[in-house]
């Protein structure tokens, strides 16, 4: 089991950004403005609080654990990942069709492991897209390599008329054109 715990960054920033957001509420009083800068602190200290509080992720042999919520690797048909890395946010469509947002506020290397465990383990998934053995480079059946069964031959003309086909093909052969004058 690898347990990924959120960053204790975030929980920093967010103290930080609140005590900015009060000493500009501070200063609003005599500059009016100053709220401005004082609401921008507040919404983003939320924002930064809200994902250092985010539970736990835990990677299992079996299944993917995040916080109380439990998903079975099986489950999992899609693992598209979005732009963002630090914090980590990656789209799961389970095989309900249903989707889970997951998003991990963890550092570059943590968040990198993360997403490399998520698509080690998502063994039936399509990652980004592509197939899962595709993914990794591991080799696919060429068409070329499957077995092939030959195509039936079917007999479209009796036998009298083949040799009638064959010999109107060898005079054609020899001649270099057909004229129906010759025929009769």
């Amino acid at each position: 089991m690898t347990r990924y715990l959120p960053s204790k960054q975030y929980q920093y920033a967010g103290v930080a950004a609140m005590a900015l957001a009060l000493v500009c509420a501070c200063v609003a009083t005599q500059f009016s403005l100053a709220w401005i800068a004082a609401g921008l602190f507040l919404a983003t200290g939320s924002l930064l609080l809200l994902l250092a509080l985010m539970p736990a992720i835990e990677i299992h042999d079996t299944h993917l654990a995040i916080g109380d919520r439990i998903v079975a690797w099986e489950e999992i048909r899609r693992l598209d990942r979005t732009g963002f890395i630090s914090p980590l946010i990656v789209n799961l469509t389970l095989a309900s069709g249903r989707r889970i947002l997951l998003v991990y506020p963890g550092g570059l290397d943590a968040s990198n492991a993360l997403l490399r465990h998520l698509r080690r383990m998502t063994r039936e998934a399509l990652i980004d897209g592509i197939p899962h053995r595709q993914f990794w480079g591991e080799s696919i059946p060429q068409e070329s390599q499957r077995r092939t069964l030959p195509s039936p031959k079917y007999q479209l003309l009796r036998p009298e008329d083949e040799a009638d086909v064959e010999r109107l093909y060898q005079k054609l052969k020899s001649v270099g054109h057909f004229d129906r004058s010759d025929e009769k």
